[in-house]
C-alpha cells in the first residue's frame, strides 16, 4: 500500500500541476489578446477624436482651404457694405452675391453706380480712393497710380484674386474666318491689319469695336507692355456697352468686338471665334461644337472654362477684389467678401456664373 501511495501522490500532483499551469495560460493568453486588441483599436478612437477636433479647428480658420461654405468663415462683419465697380462681374453680383445675402445676412452687400459715370474697374477703384466704397471687384490688376493715389491719402490697397475670365472675340455670324492670333488681334486694333483677307477670310474691310481703354474691363494688350501706351486705328469705333456692340456686329458683316467671354460667347446673333498663339494651335471659348443662330436661343455656347483655368486659352484676365488696407471697417468687410469667394462654395458659385476658380 505504501508504495502504491507513493507512485499515485506524484501522478495526481502533476496533473493538478498541468491543469493549473494550462489554466493559467489560458488567462495570460485572453490578457495579452485583450491587451493587443485595445492597443490597435485605440488609435483609430483617437484618430476619429482627432479628427473631429481638426475639422472644428480648421472650419474656424477662412483661410484654410477646407473652408467649404459660406457658414465656416469665421469674422465676418456685422455691416452694410458699399461696393462696385466691373461689368463683367455682373454675374456674380446676381448669383455669388444672392448666396451669401442669403447665408450671411449680417453683411449687407449694397452696390453702388457710379456718378456721371459707366460701371468699370476704374470707376469702381476710383470711388474706392474716394472713400464711396468699402472695396471694389476689378477685371485687371492695379496700376501703379493707383497704388501712389493710396500711398497719398494715408492707406494702401490689396488685390485678391478669386477668378479668371477669358476674352472673347465675336464677328458677324455670317464672317467666314478660321480664328485669330493674339498678335493679328493686336494689329487690327492698332489699325495694322485692316481687311479680314489678311488673316485668312473674305476680301472685306475689318470694322473693329471697342470701349474706351480707359474704361475697358478686358484689355488685349496686357501681354504686350510696348503697345499699351500706342492709340488705337482710326478705324475704331468706340461705344458705351457690350450690349451696343453686339447689336453693331450682328448687323456689320466685317464688325468685330472683343469683351468677357461671359458677356459674349452665350449671345445669339455673334459669333465667336477660336484665338491662340499661333495659328496652328487655336483655342475655342466655348465647348463642343458651335452652336448656330438657327439653334440659339434653344441651345447657347457654353464657355470653354477649363482651357480658361488651364491656361491654354490665350487670353484671359484675373478677378481682383480691392481692398483698403486701413485697418478699418473698410478692411475688415473687403477681406471678408474675399474670404467668402474663396470658400469651395463661393468658387462653385463663380464657375456656375461662367468664369474660371482659383482652387
Amino acid at each position: 500500500m505504501d508504495n502504491t501511495n507513493q507512485r499515485r501522490i506524484p501522478f495526481n500532483g502533476e496533473i493538478w500541476l498541468f491543469l493549473r499551469g494550462l489554466i493559467i495560460g489560458k488567462i495570460l493568453t485572453i490578457l495579452v489578446l485583450g491587451g493587443v486588441a485595445w492597443w490597435l483599436l485605440r488609435p483609430y478612437t483617437l484618430v476619429r477624436k482627432n479628427t473631429n477636433v481638426a475639422t472644428s479647428t480648421q472650419s474656424l480658420n477662412p483661410s484654410s482651404p477646407v473652408v467649404s461654405n459660406f457658414q465656416s468663415v469665421a469674422n465676418i462683419p456685422v455691416a452694410a457694405a458699399n461696393y462696385g465697380g466691373s461689368v463683367a462681374w455682373a454675374p456674380i453680383r446676381q448669383l455669388v452675391d444672392s448666396q451669401i445675402q442669403s447665408d450671411r445676412p449680417e453683411l449687407q452687400l449694397r452696390y453702388q453706380d457710379p456718378n456721371n459715370s459707366t460701371s468699370s474697374s476704374s470707376s469702381g477703384i476710383r470711388m474706392l480712393l474716394d472713400g464711396k466704397l468699402d472695396f471694389a471687384q476689378s477685371s485687371r490688376p492695379l496700376t501703379d497710380t493707383e497704388y501712389s493715389l493710396a500711398k497719398q491719402k494715408g492707406f494702401t490697397l490689396e488685390q485678391r484674386q478669386v477668378g479668371i475670365d477669358g476674352i472673347a472675340v465675336v464677328v458677324n455670324p455670317s464672317l467666314q474666318v478660321p480664328g485669330l492670333t493674339v498678335d493679328q488681334l493686336q494689329q487690327i486694333y492698332l489699325g495694322q491689319i485692316t481687311n479680314w483677307k489678311q488673316v485668312g477670310g473674305p476680301d472685306l474691310p475689318i470694322t473693329p469695336f471697342s470701349q474706351r481703354l480707359e474704361k475697358a474691363d478686358t484689355p488685349i494688350f496686357l501681354s504686350n507692355k510696348n503697345l499699351q501706351s500706342l492709340p488705337l486705328g482710326s478705324n475704331v469705333k468706340y461705344v458705351s456697352s457690350s450690349t451696343e456692340a453686339i447689336r453693331q456686329v450682328s448687323k456689320i458683316p466685317g464688325g468685330v468686338y472683343y469683351a468677357s467671354a461671359r458677356a459674349v460667347v452665350p449671345q445669339c446673333t455673334v459669333k465667336p471665334l477660336p484665338l491662340g498663339l499661333t495659328s496652328t494651335k487655336l483655342i475655342s471659348p466655348y465647348t463642343e461644337s458651335l452652336v448656330t443662330p438657327e439653334q440659339c436661343p434653344r441651345q447657347r455656347n457654353q464657355i470653354n472654362t477649363e482651357a480658361i483655368k488651364n491656361g491654354s486659352y490665350p487670353i484671359t484676365t484675373n478677378l481682383f477684389v480691392i481692398i483698403k488696407q486701413n485697418n478699418g471697417q473698410a478692411q475688415q468687410i473687403g477681406e471678408a467678401y474675399a474670404k467668402l469667394l474663396l470658400t469651395d462654395q463661393g468658387q462653385e458659385a463663380i464657375e456656375r456664373a461662367g468664369f474660371a476658380g482659383v482652387r
